[in-house]
């Protein structure tokens, strides 16, 4: 029997992955966190490209110990036992939404579980939801992980602004220390390992176009829609109705989940 929902939230460096990833956490009850940043090999078995250690290809992950954990947080309904993270000591930054917001999205997602649950939650200590974000988890390089996540949603960033947003941080904390990134390594880098990976979903395998429908509706992947322009809030309410259409499809036994949708639901019943 499964004991939790594995919701997979993927997209860019910088495209908001671990805010959202928290936001839902503090909105749906019976959530945790998964980071797949957690799962990186040690800085010298990482592949170089352009000159520098690759952080953002598959073969930067331990992608057996991440099918092996997401196997285990099915089964066991939490979070692998010993596992530390040091995403969890990265910091973060303002998300930007209202708290009279999150709040209002709260009501709603309370609301709407009391009427959806019928004989019984829609979440619970015995059936949660588990938020798996990370850079790559849909990509043809990670196939294993794509196949373990029961709802799979992306988030979109230009370049530009990934590079600006790197930029802030300052750096990451790793297994080993610290890292910064040098000049250019987002240009020569993060976006071309996004684009191998991804380009695939979209018409011409141009990232910044148009989203491939037909390839995206086969492998049931959400694609957050504004092309990485919306707002946080924004975001947060597509994100919050597309995961109450998707817990109302699993909490009828569905086997095919509902499409996408845009954000109005969670405005409606706020």
């Amino acid at each position: 029997m499964s004991h939790a929902l594995i919701l997979g939230l993927s997209g860019p460096s910088s495209s908001g992955k671990t805010t959202l990833a928290r936001l839902l956490r503090s909105i749906f009850p019976h959530t945790l966190v998964l980071h797949e940043d957690d799962f990186y090999r040690p800085e010298a078995e990482l592949p170089f490209r352009a000159g520098f250690r690759d952080w953002d290809c598959a073969a930067a992950l331990d992608t057996p110990a991440l099918v092996r954990a997401l196997a285990a947080v099915r089964r066991d309904g939490r979070l692998p036992a010993g596992l530390v993270s040091k995403e969890d000591r990265n910091a973060a930054g303002a998300h930007g939404v209202p708290r009279e917001r999150v709040a209002a999205l709260q009501g709603a997602v309370d609301a709407w579980m009391r009427a959806a649950g019928g004989g019984g939650p829609v979440l619970s200590e015995a059936r949660k939801m588990v938020v798996l974000e990370g850079f790559l988890l849909f990509g043809e390089g990670v196939r294993e992980v794509r196949e373990a996540v029961d709802v799979r949603m992306l988030l979109r960033v230009t370049c530009a602004r990934a590079k600006e947003r790197r930029e802030r941080r300052g750096g990451y904390v790793t297994l080993e220390g610290f890292w910064a990134d040098p000049p250019g390594y987002v240009e020569k880098v993060v976006w071309p390992g996004y684009v191998e990976e991804h380009g695939f979903m979209f018409e011409g395998g141009d990232v910044d176009g148009t989203v491939d429908e037909k390839v995206v509706q086969d492998l049931q992947i959400r694609v957050c829609p504004g092309g990485g322009e919306w707002p946080m809030e924004k975001v947060l309410e597509w994100a919050v109705d597309n995961v109450m259409e998707a817990l109302s499809a699993t909490a009828k036994g569905s086997d095919q989940l509902p499409e996408q949708h845009t954000g109005d639901k969670a405005k409606q019943n706020c």
